[in-house]
């Protein structure tokens, strides 16, 4: 018996590729000029495939794959894929989300304290010389004792809540049902906005959650809150973000993601009450080894007839 066939669409790290390449019939999609006549032509044996949830991946290529069975992501988000189609024939999908846990729910601290405290414009203070020139910088706001409002208790929610709780923030959220966890559940998104200080999205993306923080909820989190996003682009108004944001309707936010990235809406970045980091919240060596490696393990214990390590409910 031959080696399973593997549609990659995307690339991982040559270590991974390697892996790869040892225990499948590997079709490098990748290189492929045009990628959907690539799919036609090699995919119709293809039982897996791997992507990355921005990956080009189409519902046509799909259809020129009736034997695929799974998508294998080294990546967290799927919300560029065909996932309805993919749910209506029972392809399952993993992704790599356990991978980069702890770096991106890092990068939620990162972004709190940097933007309570004014880190990059205080950063800016000393480099100019202002600070020998007009004195002591302006006070700030403290983190500790404030109340964190989560949207979304996954396990990247859980993972900003344990260390939001080493700073003794008051820690309360938002998801779907209620979860068994030791912080407050409140069932009304803006409810819990206007009870929090900070508020952070970590809910997944796609079209369930496109506006989830709407206008109603920037507002209820006033003039005073600070708005962090790690999750997607795509979850919050972001036309309401920003006129909230230029007219002091909220007061700051610290953001990973945008909704149309990398092309940053120039209002945006015009603002000095925002903090902002180039989607790179999971950008680190470690946690991108480990998101490659997710993706082959997936694919062995695929091929292999075992559990799936990380299988994503579509």
């Amino acid at each position: 018996m031959g080696k399973p066939a593997l549609m990659a669409i995307a690339r991982l790290r040559s270590t991974a590729m390697a892996q790869l390449e040892d225990h499948f019939d590997l079709r490098r999609c990748w290189e492929a000029d045009d990628a959907a006549r690539f799919v036609a032509e090699h995919g119709a044996d293809c039982r897996a495939v791997l992507a990355t949830g921005h990956s080009h991946f189409t519902a046509g290529m799909l259809a020129d794959m009736p034997k695929l069975e799974l998508v294998s992501l080294p990546t967290a988000g799927f919300d560029g894929l065909p996932v309805a189609e993919m749910a209506a024939r029972g392809i399952r999908l993993t992704n790599a989300s356990p991978a980069l846990r702890d770096d991106v729910a890092d990068t939620a601290i990162m972004l709190i304290l940097a933007a309570q405290r004014s880190l990059v414009a205080a950063d800016g203070y000393v480099r100019s010389g202002a600070w020998a020139r007009d004195g002591m910088y302006p006070l700030q706001k403290t983190v500790s004792g404030r109340r964190l409002g989560i949207v979304g208790m996954g396990s990247l929610g859980s993972a900003v809540a344990e260390r939001a709780s080493a700073l003794r923030m008051e820690v309360s959220y938002w998801n779907r049902a209620a979860k068994d966890v030791p912080w407050r559940y409140e069932p009304e998104l803006a409810t819990l906005a206007a009870k929090s200080d900070v508020l952070v999205a970590t809910v997944a993306g796609g079209p369930d959650t496109a506006g989830l923080i709407s206008r109603q909820v920037i507002e209820a989190l006033g003039p005073d809150g600070l708005f962090i996003n790690i999750a997607r682009g795509s979850v919050v108004d972001e036309e309401a973000l920003i006129e909230a944001l230029q007219s002091g309707t909220l007061g700051r936010a610290g953001l990973d993601v945008y909704e149309n990235e990398p092309e940053i809406d120039a209002r945006l970045t015009a603002l000095e009450n925002v903090t902002l980091f180039p989607h790179h919240a999971s950008g680190t060596e470690e946690a991108r080894a480990a998101m490659s490696q997710m993706a082959v393990d997936n694919l062995l214990a695929f091929a292999q007839g075992r559990a799936l390590l990380s299988e994503v409910a579509i």
